[in-house]
């Protein structure tokens, strides 16, 4: 489990992308780059880091569920995650 500060971190990164994304957009369309770079730098989505929904764990993150192996594995055993079942051959 990854601290709570970082979780926070990461949501507080990710709300700040999403309020600035439009102003950014108008500004690269622009070429407006003296105001680009007055914004908040955690606006820029490029800092956005994948971390699992459930832990905060950064890696081993499955983009298509947004949880990391662990866990995906965990709930797939318990039938919580629907279509997907143990491979056996």
């Amino acid at each position: 489990m990854a601290k709570k500060s970082v979780i926070a971190r990461e949501k507080k990164r990710q709300r700040l992308v999403a309020k600035y994304a439009e102003l950014r957009k108008r500004l690269k369309e622009t070429g407006n780059y003296d105001e680009l770079d007055k914004l908040p730098r955690n606006s820029n989505p490029i800092r956005l880091h994948n971390r699992c929904l459930l832990t905060g764990r950064p890696k081993g993150y499955m983009r298509k569920f947004g949880i990391c192996r662990v866990k995906f594995r965990e709930m797939a055993l318990y039938g919580k995650i629907p279509g997907i079942t143990k491979a056996s051959w």
